[in-house]
């Protein structure tokens, strides 16, 4: 038996190799915050930024997280998304006045435009990146 098989295997055509793989197209993950580059992150940023404030022990914030990064494959490189451990950074949530988790803040040019305030429906998210990303001279809005 081994035989026979031996030899059907022999006959089979070669394996072909596959063609190179494309580069990924996958949205690059938030960039990581901290308290000592939070003013830096901000003033260099000329894209409309989101940050996401969490914490571990934020069941919420987990969802959220994903939310963040579906931001990002929707919108390219016209969002530049970030999140910050506010466990870790206690100074800037102060600075911000973020209260409750998750938090997301949405800044334009070093100006919070925008702040969402707890879970809320992905499509409801999407729709007001999609409005402040239109909206190049967005006042602040805390709808």
């Amino acid at each position: 038996m081994m035989g026979r098989l031996w030899k059907r295997l022999a006959r089979r055509p070669a394996v072909q190799e596959a063609p190179p793989a494309e580069p990924s197209t996958r949205p690059p993950e938030p960039r990581i915050l901290t308290d000592a580059d939070f003013a830096a992150a901000l003033a260099g940023e000329e894209r409309l930024l989101v940050v996401d404030f969490w914490a571990e022990w934020c069941q919420p914030c987990t969802i959220m997280a994903a939310y963040v990064d579906f931001l990002a494959a929707d919108f390219g490189q016209q969002l530049a998304v970030a999140a910050l451990d506010v466990d870790e950074n206690p100074e800037t949530p102060a600075r911000y006045q973020v209260m409750g988790l998750p938090t997301l803040l949405f800044f334009r040019r070093g100006v919070e435009v925008h702040r969402q305030v707890g879970l809320c429906d992905y499509a409801e998210l999407k729709e007001r990146v999609a409005h402040l990303l239109a909206d190049t001279d967005t006042e602040r809005t805390d709808a």
